[in-house]
């Protein structure tokens, strides 16, 4: 995806910042003389997790290095299953905001580095959530195979160790990578076949669930499945199927954060301008950057679907020339 679509720069000002946060992953065995107290891993990990699901990646950029050098003392010095999991939480967190500007390099290594602060203590649930992450590297390296091998592996191990609803979430995350990754081989039948399998075991597990889970930062239930099913009919090439399944996308957004509810909203454009509705792409492109700016402003599906819409008007139009001036296309 980095050679494709180009890396993001960070601002000026936080160029020490992600400088500071690369030397920490470096030194993920080094934990220092720091004492730090567990009260204060959860608070920072708490306000990580609201940060993350606002989309606020300059301020999660800012935080990470000094969060991620006290949960790598804290997770050494306790040496305990829970210790451990805020360690894998923190590397999550550093995966995805790696991942959201195409820094694949730091990608690659901060799944590396998450399963391996799981491993140190048994914990299904976080084994489970950290080869999530693991084959979203495979998704963003474009080895679609792999990273279904990799989430069928890891379904099965935490349909193994797992019970309840922690097995049901456990799955239905991985359910939800998988589908994802259906919707983007080459092969669009055996993509369809892949994808439906996933989208039926998702649904069953999120029957557990009146409303959606928010756990170590990942989401699961029976709202966020239906924003990665019309995802993935989309990257099928149904784009009626994937708008059909956002008839109701109020009711299916209703109470989850702007990290869903922007990326929905981009797909539904994406959709409306393969059926050749660009005012309804406009429509959604504009509710996507309202919900999470920061998202959109780096999110390569948002620009290069601004672009074919800005391509497509013919005559001067003021959201056009907002959504421009605030994002930095050029029309």
């Amino acid at each position: 995806m980095a050679e494709v679509l180009g890396k993001v720069a960070v601002r000026q000002d936080s160029q020490a910042d992600l400088s500071a946060l690369r030397s920490a992953v470096r030194d993920y065995d080094l934990p220092g003389a720091r004492e730090v107290h567990e009260g204060q891993i959860e608070a920072t990990l708490e306000t990580v997790g609201r940060l993350r699901d606002d989309v606020q990646v300059t301020r999660l950029l800012r935080m990470l290095p000094k969060l991620l050098r006290d949960a790598t003392a804290y997770a050494h010095a306790a040496n305990t299953a829970e210790a451990w999991a805020a360690l894998s939480d923190v590397y999550s967190t550093v995966y995805w905001v790696a991942a959201r500007h195409r820094w694949m390099d730091m990608a690659d290594l901060a799944v590396t580095r998450q399963r391996w602060a799981i491993e140190q203590q048994a914990n299904p649930l976080g084994a489970a959530l950290a080869a999530r992450d693991r084959a979203g590297a495979y998704l963003n390296g474009g080895d679609f195979e792999a990273g279904l091998t990799m989430v069928d592996r890891a379904i099965a191990a935490a349909q193994s160790r797992l019970s309840g609803q922690e097995r049901a979430f456990a799955v239905g995350v991985l359910n939800l990578r998988g589908m994802t990754l259906a919707g983007r081989l080459k092969d669009k039948a055996e993509g369809k076949r892949e994808a439906e399998r996933h989208i039926r075991s998702a649904a069953e597990a999120a029957e557990w669930f009146d409303r959606d889970w928010n756990r170590h930062h990942m989401i699961f239930g029976p709202r966020n499945t239906a924003t990665h099913v019309l995802a993935t009919r989309l990257d099928l090439g149904k784009p009626r199927e994937a708008l059909s399944a956002a008839e109701d996308i109020d009711t299916v957004l209703e109470g989850l954060p702007p990290t869903r509810i922007a990326p929905t909203h981009i797909n539904m454009a994406r959709a409306q301008l393969d059926l050749g509705d660009r005012d309804g792409a406009l429509e959604n492109l504009t509710v996507a950057w309202e919900a999470a700016p920061q998202m959109a402003r780096i999110h390569p599906m948002w620009r290069e679907a601004f672009r074919v819409v800005s391509s497509l008007h013919r005559r001067s139009n003021p959201e056009l020339v907002r959504l421009s001036k605030l994002s930095g296309v050029a029309l």
